[in-house]
């Protein structure tokens, strides 16, 4: 059911601290929209004080206020630090964040949610240490900053963690209010039934440390599923790994997470592409997609023997690379073994056993725009 936010009015902004300021904030039905879910933002808007919030947008208000001060203590905020929020809605966390940082940098594309939060915080005084930036998250070139904490929306949840742990802004860490169901799968482990492609990515080059659960009940207007809060600390060092070759290996992996590895490769079709991909060098189509959570990782899905009909002469360069691959998983005993079950170390000793076969899984020709591609995810 479609929420509102209304402006209360009684304190005067001069006698007001910034955690004052919070409760003059209260959050109810519109009665106007009192049976629906959604709708068009109205104009009226600007008459009665009310802003519609959309569920399909992903706007979920986080109004518990013991909730917000143990995201911001978690957070370890220096004084000195400045802090990346993305999705600051109408400004309950941004304001917590003001009283602990140097410097917040709110990154927020709804024009409407940047007005209530500019409001808000003039009101408070500190509007000179509040940069906002009106721009779609995956998109916004993002300025230097230190730490991130974030009521993250749902739909930009995969992306999001992308574009910041691949990115080319360091940062310490990332504190992030995520779907429950994300988190889980963010924070699997080998062998767990969630485990599952985009843990492997992320733990190659950050660790993730689960925090709390929230309930569904603590936000406006209220999701169909709980959240849970996870802080991404970027590791010192990473391992010395084409990230391309990495993406693109883990994609063929976990097409079939819970497929042998024998299994997987002796399909004609992934043999075909491997073996024009090791030759030839070809297209780098799959580069961008690195940690998408939305791969079909299961045992459902596509056929062993997809419709393919390679020619005669294919056919026979087809079966001996189809040896070759079967020759390295048994070299060090991967054949009977399943993605689902495999650390990131025994990841990266098999692709470093197909490279030095000749065997790739990105075309090597083909350089990484750090700028562009590595903040971009490919879905399948």
């Amino acid at each position: 059911m479609l929420r509102v936010l209304k402006p209360l009015s009684g304190l005067s902004p001069k006698q007001q601290s910034i955690g004052q300021l919070q409760s003059r904030y209260r959050y109810r039905r519109h009665p106007k929209n009192d049976g629906g879910g959604g709708g068009v933002w109205k104009t009226e808007e600007k008459k009665d004080g009310y802003l519609l919030l959309h569920k399909s947008k992903g706007q979920h208000l986080l109004t518990n206020q013991r909730i917000l001060d143990s995201i911001v203590r978690k957070s370890a905020i220096k004084p000195t630090d400045t802090v990346l929020e993305i999705g600051p809605g109408t400004g309950n966390l941004t304001l917590k964040l003001l009283e602990a940082a140097q410097r917040v940098v709110a990154v927020e594309l709804d024009k409407r949610m940047v007005e209530v939060l500019q409001k808000r915080v003039a009101e408070s005084g500190v509007q000179d240490r509040l940069t906002v930036i009106c721009k779609d998250a995956l998109k916004a070139e993002f300025p230097p900053f230190d730490l991130v904490v974030a009521n993250i929306p749902y739909g930009i949840s995969s992306p999001l963690v992308a574009k910041l742990v691949y990115g080319a802004r360091p940062f310490r860490g990332a504190t992030l209010l995520l779907q429950k169901e994300f988190a889980r799968r963010l924070l699997a482990k080998p062998g767990d039934s969630e485990f599952n492609r985009l843990a492997v990515n992320v733990n190659l080059v950050a660790d993730v440390e689960f925090f709390m659960d929230v309930s569904k009940r603590e936000f406006v207007p209220s999701p169909k599923v709980d959240s849970s809060v996870v802080i991404i600390r970027p590791k010192a060092e990473i391992p010395n790994v084409d990230l391309n070759e990495w993406w693109a290996f883990t994609k063929a992996c976990f097409c079939k997470k819970n497929k042998t590895l024998g299994a997987t490769f002796k399909q004609k079709k992934k043999v075909m592409e491997l073996l024009g991909m090791s030759k030839l060098a070809g297209s780098n189509g799959d580069s961008k997609d690195y940690i998408s959570s939305t791969d079909n990782d299961d045992d459902e899905g596509e056929s062993d023997e997809e419709e393919f009909s390679p020619s005669p002469c294919s056919e026979m360069g087809a079966s001996s690379f189809k040896e070759k691959l079967m020759g390295v998983l048994k070299s060090a005993d991967f054949e009977d073994k399943r993605p689902s079950k495999l650390s990131n170390e025994e990841l990266l000793h098999l692709l470093a056993l197909f490279n030095q076969a000749g065997i790739y899984f990105h075309d090597q020709s083909k350089s990484r725009n750090a700028e562009n591609e590595s903040l971009t995810v490919a879905y399948s």
